[in-house]
């Protein structure tokens, strides 16, 4: 029976896929299949200024990712992190075009702005216990309508890399000899590394990961789990806030206010994609990022082979689903098991 076990299990059972995790390989292997499949089909995709745009959008997408992962852990979810990454953006624009802050000022403003939300969503889910699909839903419509005061409904632009402002653009590329490097896959590899290691090798990690597992039994052995579910709402508004100035900083164009739903479907569809379960208690940070390479390839492919917008958003929805259903599916063959 042991034998046959493992016959029937070679690929799950190879020492290099239990090491690396059978969900990632694939997810890598499907980013491998998805590159190809539009750089055959799309003479324009071929060219190096769209692999510089497909890495611009991984940015904040990544960010977003980053900070949600460990809100499905815990069994929740953030759907504020889309419009609130417009809303810090266009704070933060505010404060440098219209106060003459600095930009660094402009910069702190999204973080600190993404940490308060985070804050005020850990306080309606962890203290007040409200779920967190509603808690974060009317925390997405509050950064919606808050975003369009502050710039009193007007589309705003951050300062572009023409002006001596415009420096905080260089974090995401730089211009050398005319070819721009798109060194912000730096910061966020070094993003992914952090939070992994935070996950995975620290306390709050594991108490983050418990809670998702089984919060009662966590409870009940003394850990205070209002401190730990309450900090992963925390994280995702601090990488929101980070994403905000991604956004900004890869965005040529104004930021414009009222904008932003439907962003965070494509961090969380990343985070589900990379293997992190809707359920909670399980996911990884590296996963998510493979899963944001995942959407970025669609919101930048489908169009270079020509597909409208509302093509896209079908064939994006459709991959939704089949992440979920995945995941479903898995979560069904553990119970049974």
């Amino acid at each position: 029976m042991e034998n046959k076990e493992k016959k029937g299990n070679a690929f799950t059972n190879n020492p290099i896929v239990k090491a690396v995790g059978a969900q990632k390989i694939v997810v890598l292997l499907a980013v491998i299949l998805l590159y190809v499949v539009f750089f055959v089909m799309s003479s324009s995709f071929r060219q190096y200024t769209t692999l510089v745009s497909l890495l611009d959008s991984s940015y904040y997408i990544g960010f977003m990712a980053i900070g949600v992962t460990f809100c499905l852990i815990t069994g929740g979810v953030d759907l504020s992190i889309g419009t609130g990454m417009i809303c810090y953006a266009l704070m933060g624009a505010f404060c440098i075009v219209k106060l003459g802050m600095p930009v660094g000022v402009g910069m702190l403003i999204c973080v600190v702005a993404g940490i308060i939300f985070g804050f005020f969503n850990g306080f309606l889910v962890a203290i007040l216990n409200l779920p967190p699909f509603i808690a974060t839903l009317c925390t997405m419509m509050i950064t919606r309508g808050l975003g369009s005061i502050f710039t009193g409904g007007l589309s705003i632009a951050w300062p572009s890399s023409s002006t001596p402002q415009g420096w905080f653009r260089t974090i995401f590329k730089i211009n050398t000899s005319g070819v721009l490097l798109p060194i912000g896959i730096v910061f966020l590899v070094l993003a992914v590394v952090i939070m992994s290691l935070v996950l995975n090798k620290t306390r709050p990690g594991r108490y983050i990961i418990a809670i998702g597992s089984n919060k009662e039994a966590l409870r009940l052995s003394g850990v205070n789990v209002v401190k730990w579910q309450w900090l992963a709402y925390v994280i995702s508004g601090f990488f929101t806030g980070l994403a905000a100035i991604a956004y900004a900083g890869v965005l040529s164009s104004s930021v414009a206010p009222g904008s932003g739903a439907g962003l965070e479907l494509n961090a969380i569809g990343a985070a589900i994609i990379g293997g992190t379960s809707m359920n909670g208690g399980s996911g990884t940070v590296v996963g998510t990022l493979l899963g944001v390479l995942i959407m970025s390839l669609l919101n930048i492919g489908l169009p270079n082979i020509g597909l409208q917008a509302n093509w896209q958003q079908i064939i994006t929805g459709l991959v939704l689903i089949l992440a979920i259903s995945l995941d479903v599916f898995k979560n069904k063959k553990l119970a049974r098991a």
